[in-house]
């Protein structure tokens, strides 16, 4: 995945890089892409780049330039940098003023701008003067070096440590550990300091390896950055890549849909006991939660209160539908979306009466969709469909639209296209529990003994 397609660059964004471990390299390597594909990029910084860095970008024009000479030079070259002056071997970049002047003058589809700096190291805590954001940025790109992990804690290898040892209490000279590296992404006054409110946030874990034990601890800092509602995502990859971004962490939830009325039954179904210890939701939720999954929705209707009570020791969210005796499934599943915090994703469609779902299954299916296969991700068995579905943000207003007598197949057909299948081995993604018969069935196919009368 290139760098343009994991931040969701788009004509007219200002973004800013900040943080430490790779800002310069991303902001040159996208200006690339984007030239590459045919777009007018303007580029420039509120701190200084290296002069050798300079000269790996195709063009460079003095801020002081008539905004019809920059524009020339974008026409010819399509990546400039524009500089205010150079000292040494340092170039400094134009000021926020002359800034918001490009924006208003100078015909470019983008405008990036490296924002901050850290003297070359991994991961850094911003000083009270840092990082240096102008307000009409769009997107911003918090960035830390996966390579700071085991680094020692010190001004000689982390920029301005003392920050980070005074709000967390980490042990100075002690060697940085993955949560810390999320700590620090995900703070309000470290590594999301001077954001504007408005603009969206993606981080990037750079150096991170496409396999292996590296790969695992960037998907745990990730996963702990997300708890942050400020970011949209973490794109996990190394700069220097031909295609930079092995996967795009985003935050996915799941909804649970558990209103139903269990007429076939004659019972409650997803009361039914599972294990000794476990009900049928239970089953449900615990295997959600090995997965990481956040936030979980647990739609209920029918037997609301018990429910509430079997799951409460578990921490889920619970969503009642109000429309639950009239509305059918597809009211559950609006009311688990429309429940749904603003930086979700993606959510899993969950059935509340599959209690052989699998958490290795739901791993395949958030792999496929952080390389960006798609945005309906599908197990299929035997070359059928099952659940649970990953459903991206963009098609929610789709099934929010449908009349509450529809059926979510509606939308699935329609984007029948755009769905990513990931074939699994096991069947459970294809078996419910719809009456007695299957209740016994399933209970023998998860090596359970017969169900207490």
């Amino acid at each position: 995945m290139k760098l343009h397609q994991a931040f969701g660059v788009t004509r007219g964004d200002v973004v800013a890089f900040i943080g430490a471990g790779g800002k310069t390299s991303t902001l040159i390597n996208m200006g690339h892409e984007l030239a590459e594909l045919g777009w007018r990029v303007l580029a420039t910084t509120t701190t200084a780049i290296k002069d050798e860095q300079l000269r790996l970008m195709p063009a460079a024009v003095h801020s002081g330039a008539k905004p019809t000479k920059i524009s020339d030079t974008l026409s010819q070259y399509g990546f400039v940098f524009v500089y205010d002056r150079i000292v040494g071997d340092d170039v400094y970049g134009a000021s926020v003023e002359t800034i918001k002047q490009f924006l208003d003058n100078v015909d470019s589809d983008v405008l990036l701008i490296e924002a901050d700096g850290a003297d070359g190291m991994p991961l850094k805590a911003p000083y009270e003067n840092e990082p240096i954001i102008p307000q009409d940025v769009t997107l911003v790109v918090p960035i830390a070096s996966l390579s700071a992990i085991n680094q020692p804690l010190d001004e000689e290898h982390i920029y301005n440590p003392q920050a980070m040892i005074e709000k967390y209490g980490y042990y100075p000279g002690s060697n940085v550990r993955s949560p810390w590296i999320a700590e620090v992404l995900r703070d309000e006054e470290l590594g999301l300091r001077g954001i504007p409110d408005k603009a969206r946030v993606v981080a990037f874990i750079n150096q991170t390896p496409d396999a292996g034990y590296l790969l695992r601890r960037a998907r745990l800092i990730a996963k702990l950055a997300l708890k942050s509602p400020r970011l949209h995502g973490v794109a996990l990859g190394s700069v220097r890549a031909s295609d930079p971004i092995h996967e795009l962490q985003r935050s996915v939830g799941a909804i649970v849909l558990a209103a139903g009325q269990s007429s076939r039954m004659g019972q409650p179904k997803v009361l039914l006991p599972w294990t000794d210890n476990n009900t049928i939701i239970e089953q449900i939720v615990h295997q959600l939660i090995k997965t990481r999954i956040d936030p979980i929705n647990v739609v209920t209707g029918y037997y609301a209160a018990d429910v509430k009570r079997t799951l409460k020791p578990l921490g889920v969210k619970l969503v009642h539908n109000r429309a639950h005796k009239t509305g059918e499934m597809l009211s559950s599943l609006k009311a688990g979306l429309r429940a749904m915090p603003d930086n979700v994703a993606a959510a899993f469609i969950v059935l509340g009466d599959q209690p052989r779902i699998q958490p290795r299954v739901i791993t395949e299916l958030l792999k496929a969709y952080a390389e960006g296969q798609g945005d309906i991700i599908a197990p299929s068995y035997k070359m059928r469909r099952g659940h649970p579905i990953l459903v991206g943000r963009k098609y929610w207003s789709d099934f929010l639209a449908l009349r509450n007598i529809d059926s979510p197949r509606m939308v699935f057909n329609d984007y029948a296209d755009d769905i990513v299948y990931v074939d699994v081995n096991t069947d459970s993604v294809l078996r419910d529990v719809d009456t007695p018969t299957d209740y016994e069935e399933e209970r023998f196919r998860a090596g359970l003994s017969s169900s207490t009368k």
